[in-house]
């Protein structure tokens, strides 16, 4: 396992000067992510975010092979570049080891991007899937995605006298994932980066298809200083509202149990898009999501310990 030091070491595959967001937390991802292995690689980003913000036409951020496409297909389209690479090294045209690298956002994964997702783990490509989850559909206005938490606040469903909020749970995608009976697959989160570092190592090196769901906070529609996103990381993982695992060929893994399991509030309460919650009213939705977070931990407990 790389050091620190060995890690901020290495070339920057995404460079400064982008124009994300201050407290951004995809950059902080994909950063590490890159930083995992040597091997050259060629990545695709869906539409959203990152892309918008790291390839600014005549600009780009990146500092490897790289290909934007829609917002619904980037794994449609590694899949392909992964497949036309392997014809290559048949032929001997290539020698180099490659490592192919999707990414999108959750909404280019949990939603719009799914069937691409589905269809590429169940072929049975080479690559390593990487989910940014901000929770929303950040770059077009911060409207809910079926990653949204139970309760938040967007643009798509706002706080009135209707509803509190978005009044369904987020969908368990990491799950779904692993019923592909894909290698591997994880959850991780940036701020505790060996962790991270390790995962996308394991994940880039593993001979088929590879999942990463990662936590990427987004100070713009969760409503926080940007100085607060690992603090707020911290508290998602603690309270354990995102847990950290990973799935080895079927076997559950925790990677991560806190010493003291934090109510879900602690992690809600730092974040605008939550706020509302906190009024007397919408005390029903509060201890809902915390009746969620502490159900998917007790089966996650389950599942790592059979």
């Amino acid at each position: 396992m790389a050091t620190l030091k060995e890690l901020a070491s290495r070339p920057e595959r995404l460079t400064g000067g982008h124009r994300l967001c201050a407290g951004c937390g995809a950059s902080i991802v994909v950063r590490q992510i890159l930083a995992a292995v040597d091997n050259p690689m060629v990545v695709g980003c869906a539409t959203g975010c990152l892309e918008v913000a790291t390839t600014i036409y005549p600009y780009t951020a990146w500092r490897t092979s790289y290909i934007h496409n829609a917002f619904e297909n980037v794994a449609a389209t590694i899949s392909g570049v992964e497949a036309a690479y392997r014809a290559l090294k048949r032929r001997g045209k290539v020698t180099e080891d490659f490592r192919f690298v999707a990414i999108g956002g959750d909404g280019g994964t949990y939603d719009i991007g799914f069937q691409a997702l589905s269809g590429t783990l169940e072929r049975g490509h080479r690559l390593l899937y990487l989910c940014y989850d901000n929770q929303a559909y950040m770059n077009t206005g911060i409207q809910r995605s079926s990653a949204t938490p139970l309760g938040a606040e967007t643009t798509t469903s706002p706080v009135g006298s209707v509803r509190p909020g978005k009044d369904r749970p987020r969908k368990d995608l990491t799950a779904i994932v692993v019923a592909h009976e894909v290698p591997y697959a994880a959850q991780a989160a940036p701020h505790r980066w060996r962790d991270l570092v390790g995962k996308a190592r394991k994940a880039l090196d593993t001979d088929g298809p590879t999942f990463l769901n990662v936590l990427a906070p987004c100070p713009r529609g969760w409503r926080f200083d940007p100085s607060r996103t690992i603090e707020i990381l911290t508290l998602a993982v603690d309270t354990c509202f995102w847990p950290l695992y990973e799935v080895v060929d079927g076997k559950w893994i925790l990677n991560y149990r806190p010493k003291e399991k934090l109510p879900v509030a602690e992690f809600l309460k730092v974040q605008g898009r939550f706020a509302h919650l906190f009024r007397a009213d919408n005390r029903p939705v509060l201890e809902a999501l915390q009746a969620e977070v502490d159900r998917k931990w007790e089966a996650l407990l389950r599942r790592a310990e059979a």
